[in-house]
């Protein structure tokens, strides 16, 4: 798992050799959640709402380093971490 962003306590990652639509993975507790870069909807799992509010709020303002990630990882090139999102 690389971490590639963290705030309010969620954990954005991705994994190396992942399957397709191009996703990522959103942490929080117990609560976990693999959402499409290119939509932002959730593909399976749960993220309470506000958790959620804030995963998607950050990934359309970074959807193209989200997706530049997918493709590096998927080349097995290193990835690059992303700002997270600001109080």
């Amino acid at each position: 798992m690389a971490e590639i962003s963290r705030f309010f306590g969620i954990v954005i990652a991705m994994y190396y050799r992942e399957h397709v639509p191009p996703h990522f993975h959103a942490a929080y507790g117990e609560f976990t959640a693999q959402i499409s870069i290119q939509d932002l909807r959730v593909i399976e799992g749960y993220l309470p709402k506000r958790t959620k509010s804030y995963v998607l709020e950050w990934a359309d303002e970074h959807r193209d380093e989200l997706m530049q990630n997918w493709v590096d990882m998927q080349a097995k090139k290193p990835f690059t971490k992303i700002e997270p999102l600001a109080p």
